[in-house]
């Protein structure tokens, strides 16, 4: 009996932080839900924005619409895109509100400045590659067509491709948030950063080689933004380490 008592105090804890996270993840799901429906309101308006990318470039390009439903479903996708991005606050919150009882109360002072870090962070990475990563991206692509042929692009596809680079790089500059995170729980140490800098230089240019067109002056001009990010993560690693210590 004394055993079944024991399970009993273990098991209802557990069930509890179920049914926490569970609703964390139903008030961040309906954020999103709610945020996408009046993004797809202005759409339109948002792919005219995108669109504007195109008016810069050095070499000519021609969108087409091949389907019927295109343009209906990139507003759809636009809609869930800006969704997301407008509930990360929200989101952020979720998790911090879910974690927050194993924080202390002198690190939570800390939860507003890391939700508007993290929402900054995605925001910028997501304008550097949209100024400057896209432009480059489309120029190089372009002047790979001979002068005799002339530059049809279905207007899902550019889409796909503009929005797979913003994304990427907003989630990329999320790295000195998620430095932070992880050295407060104590599974990173400036000392490892340190470390396996060298590795990490290698990786870096892998993935900016892999992410960016074969073309040196793109893939370094996604490797330095790595490189400052990866030695700001070991700078805010530093100050959060000693402050645990």
């Amino acid at each position: 009996m004394a055993k079944r008592t024991h399970i009993e105090e273990v098991e209802m804890p557990f069930l509890d932080h179920l049914e926490e996270l569970r609703w964390r993840l139903i008030k961040s799901f309906t954020a999103v839900l709610v945020l996408t429906i009046i993004s797809f309101y202005f759409s339109g308006y948002i792919l005219d924005a995108l669109l504007y990318t195109v008016k810069n470039l050095q070499y000519d390009i021609h969108l087409q619409v091949l389907k019927v439903q295109s343009v209906f479903i990139i507003k759809l996708e636009i809609a869930l895109i800006f969704g997301i991005v407008l509930a990360l606050p929200i989101i952020f919150y979720q998790i911090y509100a879910f974690v927050a009882p194993g924080l202390l109360k002198s690190e939570r002072k800390y939860v507003w400045p890391v939700i508007l870090f993290a929402t900054l962070s995605f925001i910028g990475g997501a304008a550097f590659a949209y100024f400057l990563i896209v432009p480059l991206a489309l120029d190089f692509f372009l002047s790979l067509a001979p002068p005799s042929v002339t530059n049809n692009i279905a207007l899902d596809f550019f889409f796909g491709f503009v929005a797979r680079l913003v994304l990427v790089f907003g989630v990329v500059f999320e790295l000195p948030v998620i430095s932070l995170f992880l050295t407060k729980i104590g599974l990173l140490s400036p000392q490892f950063l340190k470390k396996y800098r060298r590795h990490a230089i290698v990786i870096m240019f892998i993935a900016a080689a892999v992410l960016t067109p074969p073309d040196p002056t793109t893939q370094i001009m996604l490797a330095i933004p790595l490189l400052a990010l990866y030695e700001a993560t070991i700078w805010i690693s530093y100050f959060f380490y000693k402050k645990n210590e």
